[in-house]
């Protein structure tokens, strides 16, 4: 049976303006939303173009925020907002 490489893949952390809850999007998929909001500053009209997403979800047992990978969401570009690490 063959190795398979790790895929180490990174996750940007968004917040979600109307749900008010956190989301991480893969390094790649953000960069779709990176474009679009530089592209789309300041004008109050915006497309509703998609990215894929994972929620945060709460881990009960060490009492912190985990990444839920059981499912993909496909949310508005327009209702993000990158999350502030400081």
């Amino acid at each position: 049976m063959p190795i398979l490489p790790f895929k180490n893949v990174e996750h940007l952390i968004y917040e979600h303006q109307s749900k008010g809850k956190l989301l991480a999007i893969e390094k790649e998929e953000s960069k779709k939303v990176g474009v679009f909001l530089k592209k789309y500053k300041g004008k109050r009209v915006k497309p509703s173009d998609k990215v894929k997403a994972h929620w945060f979800v709460m881990d009960e047992e060490y009492n912190s925020l985990k990444i839920d990978f059981t499912s993909e969401i496909e949310v508005e570009i327009k209702e993000l907002e990158i999350f502030p690490m400081k």
